[in-house]
């Protein structure tokens, strides 16, 4: 019999969550008790942020995920997060300082990187003079310190500070409005997509986009580089909003990167401006992450906070795929009870009756076969008694189309290349599983269905939807859809071999 490394433990445990959970991976997570308690927990992919570590820890983290997720027999996709053109203030010269309300401030780039102190300070991003002019708002530190610019001269940018306290070295500095011209990809980026592609990362985020063109860019730096990660944009500058409809196309799934966001555009704007990405992320067959303070508190707290509760509770029911920890995990005390209780609340979520509903491109007309045959298994599912959506695929796309349909039916992506089951991690309400369609084409149907009862996901009388392709084991083929009733007298088991 198939042996499956799929999601059925805690499938069965956590009653199916749909919503997906990606983890941030730290030094709070840096041993394999704790990284096997995070898998189980419900963390359905990994974050690997490439702004901390060095590639020595990169990898060993990399070698964790797999070799635990392998132990449990849990596909978890793996994710990349580059550094982007985070531009900072320098150091300080005796630590810390305390601007006050009403006191002059330089940004003087003329200044040795340690030279700084109450009236000034030096930058990492030289072009800084070039972006700003009297007038121009900058906030320093998330927006924890206000600055009204006065003059530009040569290297200096002269400010006065119009909400102050502490500063300490390497905090970021964010226009308001945007217009900081500092390149999506930096030299850093292009080393980190060269690692990402050697270690087969499932997803590369760039950080920082302009426009489709930062987007496609990273696409092509990672082929080159003989890489197949699907790309995230995180959306996280003023101008990303602007322009959000061509990075969406140009990208595989985007993420409201709600921390440098709310800085840019005014954290009045994001509740507004999260929803609309969701709701286009939807519309154009993207995939959508929310991300950034999710569960705060939990950091240093066993349990979260109602507003946290509210938060993601609120991004799951706006049509997210996935929500994300940061902090939390990395660094926090408590990462395991995190995931548990965001995966809680997903659960509790997820219970409302409108999150299963959807007239989600009714009035379409569709421009592929596999596409129209997606649509259809979704509306034949949400209009007739069926427990489980079986896609027979080798890419992962007729799941990804089906997930962008509400529905409270399981998808099963059964494909036997690992890659594609790990890239189907991201995706709301897909479940991978093993399985290699090329074993005996002429009972693949009745092979799927005996999977599904054997790893107890379907009874006998349950009915089925199945979606395969005519020519086997192809791309892009998806042309048919059969529905089953589950009848365990008629098990077909497969050969006795695992998929490659």
């Amino acid at each position: 019999m198939l042996k499956s490394k799929n999601v059925s433990a805690e499938a069965i445990v956590m009653g199916r969550r749909r919503t997906k959970i990606l983890t941030t991976l730290g030094p709070a997570t840096d041993d394999d008790a704790t990284m096997r308690a995070l898998l189980l927990a419900g963390a359905d992919l990994v974050r690997i942020n490439f702004s901390h570590g060095d590639l020595d820890g990169i990898r060993e983290r990399v070698d964790r995920v797999r070799r635990v997720s392998k132990s449990i027999e849990k596909d978890v996709g793996i994710m990349g997060d580059l550094q982007g053109p985070k531009i900072r203030i320098n150091n300080f010269r005796q630590g810390p300082i305390r601007l006050e309300v009403g006191a002059k401030f330089a940004l003087d780039n003329s200044l040795d990187k340690n030279a700084g102190d109450e009236t000034q300070v030096s930058t990492t991003y030289a072009a800084l003079t070039d972006d700003v002019k009297a007038g121009d708002i900058l906030l320093l530190d998330d927006g924890q310190i206000v600055l009204e610019v006065d003059g530009v001269s040569g290297q200096r940018i002269d400010t006065t500070v119009r909400v102050g306290g502490r500063l300490s070295d390497k905090k970021g500095i964010n226009r308001m409005g945007g217009g900081l011209s500092a390149n999506a990809l930096t030299e850093k980026d292009r080393e980190d997509i060269k690692i990402a592609a050697e270690l087969k990362f499932d997803y590369v985020a760039v950080s920082f986009p302009r426009d489709a063109e930062d987007i496609r860019l990273a696409r092509s730096l990672i082929s080159g580089a003989g890489g197949r990660a699907g790309i995230i944009a995180k959306i996280e500058r003023a101008e990303a909003v602007t322009n959000i409809t061509e990075i969406m196309d140009a990208s595989d799934a985007v993420m409201v990167a709600r921390g440098d966001l709310a800085v840019e555009i005014g954290d009045a704007e994001l509740p507004a401006v999260q929803k609309q990405i969701l709701h286009l992320a939807r519309e154009r067959n993207k995939v959508a992450i929310v991300a950034t303070q999710m569960m705060e508190s939990m950091i240093s707290s066993p349990v979260p906070t109602r507003a946290e509760v509210m938060d993601v509770a609120n991004a799951m029911m706006d049509g997210t795929d996935a929500v994300m920890l940061s902090a939390e995990t990395a660094v926090g005390e408590y990462p395991v009870k995190t995931v548990e209780a965001m995966a809680r609340v997903c659960l509790g979520a997820e219970k409302q009756r409108f999150t299963r509903i959807s007239k989600h491109r009714l009035d379409a007309r569709f421009e592929e076969v596999d596409e129209a045959i997606a649509m259809a298994v979704m509306y034949t599912a949400n209009h007739f008694e069926v427990k489980a959506i079986i896609a027979l695929t080798e890419s992962g796309s007729t799941a990804l189309w089906m997930s962008r349909i509400r529905s409270g039916i399981p998808i099963f992506a059964l494909t036997r290349h690992e890659e594609t089951r790990r890239r189907v991690t991201l995706y709301r309400g897909v479940y991978p599983v093993a399985f290699d369609v090329t074993r005996d084409p002429a009972h693949t149907m009745q092979m799927a269905a005996t999977t599904l009862l054997d790893m107890g996901h379907v009874k006998d009388g349950d009915n089925v939807i199945i979606t395969r392709g005519a020519l086997t084991g192809v791309t892009g083929g998806t042309n048919t859809m059969k529905i089953l009733t589950i009848d365990s007298r008629y098990r077909v088991a497969p050969p006795d071999k695992d998929p490659d």
